[in-house]
């Protein structure tokens, strides 16, 4: 998203799209958090701390609460730079611009043990594309080996990836082994030193019923014209009888997001949308999603997806991330949850990127030989689904304007894209396949 002082396509102030994406778990799921069988109002492990210390460390983070919708395992907190999710046993704050994401840790790890007697991490990611505008980021940010040495300082046995071109669009991850550490703070002279402290949740016997942790990311930039104009408020929405100015943005993005498909990319009686268009331009979304209800998988449950836009020429993007296990083969109705490459279609075609990346994520926490195997299986499909998805041509409006950025062909379509990288990664716990694409 952008919050900007220009009125038009031509902003003159860059703002950086491309989210810091941290994650922090503090048990391998919601029924190892001590208090799991002995809710309060509901709630257990950190979905029991209230609104206002989370705020406190989003103030460090400088970011602010716009709105958040609860559910039955999730909140999600919609943010002035991007999203907040809290489960019982993990967080993930994932926020642009020149916000000071790794900030934030340390605070987090205190909330964590002060307020829902987790002390411990159980492991712990950040991962980001390449910035646009490097030289605009506070420290840590600036550089991804003094993110990777903040990091160091409170992990012990950390270990940092680059994917893709050094001197193109690539991805950054940091990753830690799952096991029960002690994070420490950076300079602390409190705490000892971070160490692995044995604890029977850490145990592979634990680990066997646990659901298979599943996240996909598409990073999207140089968005066509077209795709970027519904962004733009030349004038400002003006307050509507009974609505407030500060429910007037929310309102707003609903209806955005009908307007642009968005409500259509997972089935809407599965879905609690939260949207928020910014002034004079820019949106982000949280969503919540009901899925396999009536699946026998143990997976089944609560997810999510969240959207951020940033319209801007010249440093146009957009990004999408869900964590609902996609099926990599065709679903057999328009109301099921939608197969993977029926998704990227929805999202690619809302935002119509000249370049983008995609990333799956899955958990492979066990490493008998068959899940090792099934993990392997489940990546190369992704990538297979990846390619398929984005290969042919694409319907584009002829109404888009400026041969420089609306990306149409001759016929009104664009050419389809080319995959430029195509990457698989085996971390310890966790398969990663990685993909780039441009338009032809």
């Amino acid at each position: 998203m952008a919050v900007d002082d220009s009125n038009t396509l031509y902003a003159s102030t860059p703002f950086e799209g491309p989210e810091k994406l941290l994650e922090v778990w503090f048990a391998p799921s919601a029924a190892s958090v001590p208090d799991a069988l002995s809710p309060k109002d509901g709630r257990v492990g950190l979905r029991k701390i209230p609104r206002h210390v989370w705020e406190d460390m989003l103030d460090i983070v400088k970011c602010k609460v716009l709105s958040v919708i609860e559910g039955d395992q999730t909140d999600a907190y919609l943010l002035s730079e991007s999203s907040l999710f809290v489960f019982a046993h993990r967080i993930i704050l994932k926020t642009c611009g020149t916000t000071l994401n790794l900030l934030g840790l340390p605070r987090i790890l205190d909330i964590a043990r002060d307020h829902a007697s987790l002390p411990y991490v159980y492991q712990c990611f950040y991962s980001r594309k390449s910035f646009m505008f490097p030289e605009r980021q506070p420290d840590p940010h600036r550089e991804w080996k003094d993110e990777v040495a903040f990091l160091d300082a409170i992990f012990p046995n950390g270990a940092a990836y680059t994917v893709g071109k050094v001197n193109g669009d690539h991805w950054l991850l940091y990753i830690t082994p799952p096991a029960i550490i002690k994070g420490t703070t950076p300079n602390s002279s409190e705490d000892p030193p971070s160490t692995y402290v044995e604890s029977p949740t850490a145990s592979n016997d634990s680990e066997t019923s646990l659901p298979r942790d599943y996240t996909i990311e598409i990073l999207m930039s140089d968005l066509s014209r077209e795709a970027r104009e519904p962004f733009f408020f030349s004038v400002p929405p003006s307050p509507i009888d009974g609505v407030s100015s500060e429910t007037l943005p929310s309102i707003t993005g609903q209806t955005l997001s009908a307007a642009l498909g968005i409500t259509d990319i997972f089935p809407s009686h599965l879905t609690t949308l939260d949207a928020y268009a910014f002034s004079p331009c820019g949106y982000s979304s949280n969503a919540l999603l009901k899925w396999g209800e009536t699946a026998s998988e143990v997976d089944a449950g609560e997810g999510y997806y969240t959207i951020h836009v940033t319209p801007e020429e010249g440093w146009s993007y957009a990004s999408f991330e869900c964590n609902v296990p996609l099926s990599a083969s065709p679903v057999p109705s328009a109301k099921d949850i939608p197969d993977l490459r029926t998704l990227i279609k929805r999202v690619v075609d809302i935002f119509q990127p000249r370049r983008l990346s995609l990333t799956l994520f899955v958990s492979n926490q066990v490493n008998t030989n068959a899940e090792e195997d099934e993990a392997e299986m489940v990546i190369e499909a992704a990538q297979r689904e990846f390619k398929y998805a984005l290969r042919a041509s694409r319907p584009v409006s002829s109404s888009s304007s400026g041969s420089d950025t609306s990306h149409d062909g001759a016929d009104g379509h664009s050419k389809g894209y080319r995959r430029i990288d195509k990457i698989n990664y085996e971390f310890g716990g966790y398969n990663l396949a990685f993909a780039s694409f441009e338009l032809r």
